[in-house]
């Protein structure tokens, strides 16, 4: 284990003991889940937790996050259970990555693997595409336009735009990782793989990556997806969703299982 992961997993226990709940599930959600860290990228840290019966037995809305300052190179804050299924109802993306995360640090009772196990219910490949779409557009409107251009920023504008392809060929879930994003959707020695593999590279060892000419063909291709699932997002399919009484059984049943 490594220094780094003994310090998120001390955090984690604090966490526990000064909040007074139980985390079910923590990952690994930025760049290093999804595999292009730099030597300096943030740990971003999620979790799902859970409070006592108590706390939810109660006629005031409370607060269902917890955040923890960035310091040390942690990012570290997570949501309260209840949250997270009225989240996964919806399909939220974020949290059906955390659930994929390649980088798990903590996961007790049974909780995430059952709601692994009814995601599919609850997928929606509109609402997923519409979300990856409103990404790939905002990174690629604030960083990519113009001659000279903030490169490391094509990988957050190709992520999405690769996961809207996927959502379009397999109507699931997209995979975090963004090797096997590229592996499955980009033509094997094409102009632009050969350029975004560059890029990776670059990325990984640490290169500056800071303003540099626009890459042209990663650019035609972007802005071409990006008018191409504009168009698309809005015919697809919302998806039925997981039936409420299911969501509320897990709820209830982890309850149990946590406190007893």
């Amino acid at each position: 284990m490594s220094d780094v992961h003994h310090q998120i997993l001390e955090e984690l226990k604090r966490i526990e003991k000064e909040e007074d709940v139980r985390i079910l599930y923590a990952c690994e959600s930025g760049s290093r889940a999804w595999g292009f860290p730099s030597k300096d990228s943030d740990y971003d840290v999620r979790f799902i937790y859970i409070r006592p019966v108590e706390w939810y037995l109660s006629i005031y809305e409370k607060r269902d996050v917890i955040e923890r300052p960035i310091s040390d190179m942690l990012d570290i804050n997570g949501w309260d259970l209840k949250k997270a299924l009225h989240l996964f109802r919806k399909s939220n993306p974020p949290l059906l990555e955390w659930l994929q995360s390649p980088i798990s640090y903590m996961e007790h009772f049974s909780v995430a693997e059952q709601i692994r196990h009814i995601s599919p219910l609850t997928f929606s490949p509109k609402s997923c595409m519409h979300h990856y779409l409103h990404m790939a557009k905002g990174n690629y409107r604030e960083y990519l336009q113009g001659d000279h251009v903030k490169i490391k920023k094509y990988f957050y504008v190709l992520r999405p735009i690769l996961a809207c392809a996927w959502i379009e060929r397999s109507n699931t879930m997209p995979p975090i990782e963004f090797q096997a994003l590229v592996d499955r959707l980009v033509p094997e020695g094409s102009q632009l793989k050969a350029a975004i593999q560059d890029l990776l590279v670059r990325k990984i060892a640490g290169d500056e990556m800071d303003y540099e000419p626009r890459i042209n063909p990663i650019n035609e291709f972007l802005e071409e997806r990006i008018a191409y699932y504009d168009q698309m997002a809005s015919r697809m399919e919302t998806g039925d969703g997981a039936q409420d009484r299911e969501l509320d059984d897990l709820f209830r049943k982890a309850l149990k299982e946590v406190w007893g």
